[in-house]
């Protein structure tokens, strides 16, 4: 049969830090209270995203992958993954701070859990006035500091604070501490993977009224210690053109600001395309297929039918691709 653009149905993750603002913003309208993610698109093992729309509904994602191939994810990314789909797409509530993490590389997590490593990128959707990020060391810091530093809560000073707005970028390579602080929607995409090691948690409490637990001994050998002196990505909008965020071996991102139409023909990629609504309402058609898109809306486009017109009076998309 001939692919079609799809979406899928979200997969809520309540949390302790997770708030409203993907069901008031986003039109989560299914999403429970203190909901603080909702993954759009995974193949994560035991989360993974069923379609819901046209004849393949109901259909898993790992299905369709296997079934499909590279009609579905593209030659160039069958050639380097196989049949297995090597993102994951989220969108983020932190209504209070995350917890200070980092994510092994692809070769410490294959050998401690037989998965991909997690370099991912954030895109902010909304920002309450101060709101802000933490990524990576902004002073040297040496290893042999580090536990007394975890111990003392003092390793929240050695990052780098950033006040961020709505339309920011960060680019978060594996090994990168970070965090996101209070009063955040994000955009999040990032390597297929839900590898998370916590170093510091502001003592927090779970719903079994004990301290969340802390991986500080594993974290150490996924950390890099190298000082950043700016983590965020910049860019220039410019309306109705492809603008590039983020290039990085694992996806491209760029942004998008429509107004009025758009050709996109990405088949010379090789690759699936993902679309995310960031902002307004849009139209995208492909394939013989015309779909709506509105803010808090994520579609797979397949590689077979990576060719595309995009309409929208003023929308702002995240186009991703391998």
């Amino acid at each position: 049969m001939n692919l079609y653009p799809l979406k899928f149905r979200p997969i809520f993750k309540q949390t302790i830090w997770g708030g409203n603002k993907l069901r008031e913003q986003l039109h989560k309208t299914l999403a429970p209270e203190n909901t603080g993610e909702s993954w759009e698109l995974s193949a994560v093992a035991g989360n993974v995203s069923i379609a819901k729309n046209g004849p393949l509904a109901g259909k898993d994602l790992d299905f369709l992958c296997k079934h499909f191939g590279p009609q579905l994810l593209g030659e160039k990314v069958c050639a380097k993954t196989g049949n297995d789909f090597p993102l994951l797409f989220k969108f983020i509530d932190a209504a209070k701070d995350l917890s200070i993490q980092v994510h092994p590389a692809d070769e410490l997590a294959r050998a401690r859990h037989n998965c991909l490593g997690k370099t991912e990128m954030w895109y902010v959707l909304q920002a309450d006035p101060g709101a802000r990020l933490l990524s990576g060391f902004q002073e040297s810091t040496a290893k042999e500091e580090y536990p007394s530093l975890v111990q003392s809560g003092e390793i929240i000073n050695r990052l780098g604070c950033y006040e961020v707005k709505a339309g920011d970028v960060f680019f978060i390579p594996a090994g990168r501490i970070h965090a996101i602080g209070a009063g955040l929607v994000v955009a999040e995409v990032q390597q297929t993977s839900d590898v998370t090691y916590r170093i510091y948690d502001y003592h927090r409490k779970g719903p079994d009224g004990k301290e969340r637990q802390l991986h500080t001994e594993q974290a150490l050998d996924a950390i890099d210690f190298s000082v950043i002196t700016e983590a965020r990505n910049r860019y220039i909008a410019r309306l109705n053109q492809a603008v590039p965020a983020i290039q990085c071996p694992f996806f491209t991102v760029n942004v998008l600001e429509l107004q009025g139409h758009m050709h996109r023909d990405l088949k010379a990629q090789q690759s699936f395309v993902v679309y995310m609504c960031a902002k307004g309402q849009a139209q995208l058609e492909c394939g013989g297929y015309t779909l709506p898109l509105q803010t808090g809306e994520t579609v797979l486009v397949p590689a077979q039918c990576a060719d595309c017109i995009l309409s929208a009076e003023q929308a702002k998309l995240l186009e991703v691709y391998i």
